[in-house]
């Protein structure tokens, strides 16, 4: 009998042992009220019992920890109340329920902005996650006015994927003829009802090409892609960092879809400008302002 019972008991703790492994890779979501609006928001339902939004950033900090201390993979959610409402209203849910809230967390976490929890303290994670919604709001703005302009009249070709290849192109022209670094690109393309910005971080070797995300690099091509489809009077700014070298800073503007090179003067005007004010703004030391460099003229041509 003792024997059967020392059997049992084998068993149940390595069933935890192997749960608890089960666990470790199973990926974790956190949901993040960054701002007191949003926080205030919440504290109209019952089930959500915070009532500081400070102290709620220190126990979601403490969480994280947690999490990550256990080996766990974390990733933290930017949770938008109003959004929130919106699902549990399409969804047939009641808002005031804890599944409600970890549905639609894993919801965000599958299409929405997130980023990876790797130890960063909350003061920066925060800011980290705010941009990475910017840029992923941003992103769909375009793609969804870029899919709104239907086909050319003339050849019947989608303009707005047309004008995605050429950015494509012009991107990789730039990247590739700017030479090894760490780049730094800026993309400024208005439309009708706002200021669409983007930017990319890539790096490249003496041999080799650029390095960049995927993600943004479809973010840039899409923004720069509007400007081209619409013709605006946009513009790209890239800065160049290389090792015992001064920082390079060069830019192009949008001309009838392609990008035309500013002269030094021109990037100098425009980097040394305040954005808000028009105000000037004091160079900075180390840094040279360049004319843009010539990308070539084989772009694909975007149809209309």
């Amino acid at each position: 009998m003792a024997h059967i019972k020392q059997t049992e008991r084998s068993r149940r703790r390595a069933g935890t042992s192997m749960r608890r492994a089960l666990r470790r890779e199973a990926p974790s979501t956190v949901g993040l009220l960054v701002d007191a609006e949003d926080f205030a928001a919440m504290r109209h339902y019952r089930t959500f019992t915070f009532e500081d939004h400070a102290v709620y950033l220190q126990q979601v900090e403490g969480l994280l920890r947690t999490l990550a201390a256990q080996g766990m993979h974390t990733t933290v959610a930017l949770f938008d109340p109003e959004d929130y409402a919106e699902f549990c209203a399409e969804s047939g849910l009641d808002p005031d329920e804890h599944t409600s809230r970890s549905r639609f967390t894993a919801e965000i976490a599958a299409a929405g902005a997130t980023v990876a929890y790797t130890g960063q303290p909350i003061d920066t994670l925060i800011p980290l996650l705010v941009s990475r919604a910017v840029r992923r709001a941003t992103w769909e703005y375009a793609t969804l006015l870029l899919a709104g302009l239907g086909d050319c009249a003339d050849c019947g070709q989608d303009i707005g994927r047309a004008a995605f290849d050429r950015a494509s192109h012009l991107l990789m022209r730039l990247l590739d003829t700017a030479g090894p670094g760490t780049h730094h690109l800026v993309c400024s393309t208005p439309t009708e009802n706002e200021q669409l910005l983007a930017v990319l971080h890539t790096a490249r070797d003496m041999d080799g090409p650029a390095r960049l995300a995927s993600s943004e690099g479809a973010e840039f091509a899409t923004v720069l892609a509007v400007g081209v489809a619409l013709e605006t009077q946009g513009g790209v700014v890239l800065r160049t960092t290389a090792p015992d070298a001064p920082d390079r800073v060069h830019g192009w503007r949008l001309h009838r879809g392609a990008l035309l090179p500013l002269t030094a003067g021109e990037v100098f005007s425009a980097y040394c400008t305040d954005a808000d004010t028009g105000e000037p703004v004091s160079p900075e030391s180390g840094v040279e302002y360049c004319a843009g460099f010539d990308i070539g003229a084989d772009e694909p041509e975007a149809h209309h």
